[in-house]
């Protein structure tokens, strides 16, 4: 079968390996499409373990089944998560899966951007999603990075009323605002370096928008009654954002790090103006918890994320590279979707 074979974000080949045989327990998938993640074109998380498949925002047909395997069937629409937690150790028993040393071995194989994948038997067994009729393959891909964003929001206790800063407007930042919204957020303020993500923005959803060359705190201020954000979701992992979190965010009110930095990163902190005088609360946020999932697929079937209108590009197998060049360039597109079985 055909895979998108990545070494770097320039250097994406289309390359033919073994098709994954299945074992008990165990599923085979067609994908039907795979998103491009922003996780992906991290190099510095990627460069010392390539070559790689990559793709984990999957959706596809079930083709081949495993002994044992009784709760789907050949023809099943669904989607499934890459990583998959225990349910049993500590980390898991106090509700923070992603942290389960499982979830961070687990994984598809070979990845989302091949023509067909393996499911092993512990993601099947607590990792896959049957689409409803509603939801295409496209807006499928969307689960993942919508169960990522909830939890990060769940653990930054966003309430009702709530004014919410984002800074960054790329797929992350983007889903932020509409699921803030959809939770009840007061008013929803986004940053980003680009007109055009800022265009989108508002066209899903924010009350305003600011430059994030221009005084983010001054603005904010201006359009938001004079106060700074109750919560502040930091969506890229520019260290300038960082900064401007800080300066951001409103007494009693909460910064979250939803975005890695690159490698080796750190920013200067004052413990006593910032946390001990200010009550400001620092959390961050990795993945989704398999519940997570279930919310993000109902929320999608029932129209509160709006994620059709984020696809800016659908591209076959072939023309992955360019995907990736797309995504790494963070210019003029949102959501690249691969479709490994596009003519």
């Amino acid at each position: 079968m055909r895979v998108a074979m990545y070494y770097n974000n320039r250097d994406v080949r289309i390359e033919d390996i073994p098709m994954p045989q299945i074992g008990p327990g165990e599923l085979l998938v067609k994908v039907i499409a795979s998103g491009i993640c922003g996780s992906d074109v991290m190099e510095w998380y990627r460069l010392d373990r390539v070559p790689l498949v990559l793709g984990h925002e999957i959706a596809g047909e079930i083709v081949s089944i495993g002994k044992g395997v009784d709760r789907y069937k050949e023809g099943d629409r669904i989607s499934a998560s890459h990583h998959v937690p225990c349910n049993t150790c500590h980390y898991c028993l106090n509700n923070h899966h992603t942290v389960c040393d499982t979830l961070r071995r687990t994984n598809f194989d070979p990845g989302g951007f091949s023509e067909y994948l393996r499911l092993p038997a512990i993601n099947v067994d607590r990792g896959v999603y049957l689409l409803p009729d509603e939801i295409s393959f496209e807006d499928a891909t969307f689960i993942e990075p919508v169960a990522c964003v909830l939890r990060g929001q769940r653990l930054a206790n966003l309430q009702p009323g709530q004014s919410v800063l984002i800074l960054g407007s790329g797929i992350a930042g983007l889903l932020h605002i509409q699921i803030a919204s959809a939770l009840g957020a007061g008013r929803v303020v986004a940053t980003d370096m680009i007109d055009y993500r800022l265009n989108v923005a508002l066209r899903l959803g924010a009350d305003a928008v600011i430059h994030a060359k221009e005084d983010v705190p001054g603005h904010l201020r201006q359009v938001n009654d004079g106060r700074l954000a109750d919560l502040v979701i930091i969506c890229t992992t520019a260290t300038q954002a960082m900064k401007q979190a800080l300066k951001s965010v409103d007494r009693g009110g909460t910064v979250l790090f939803f975005s890695p930095t690159d490698k080796g990163v750190t920013i200067p902190l004052s413990i006593n103006d910032l946390l001990f005088r200010n009550d400001i609360t620092l959390t961050s946020s990795y993945a989704g918890s398999p519940s997570d999932h279930m919310i993000a697929l109902k929320m999608i079937r029932n129209g509160k994320v709006c994620v059709k209108d984020m696809i800016t590009h659908r591209l076959g197998l072939n023309e992955t590279g360019l995907g990736f060049q797309l995504v790494a360039e963070a210019t003029e597109s949102i959501k690249v979707i691969i479709e490994p079985h596009k003519q």
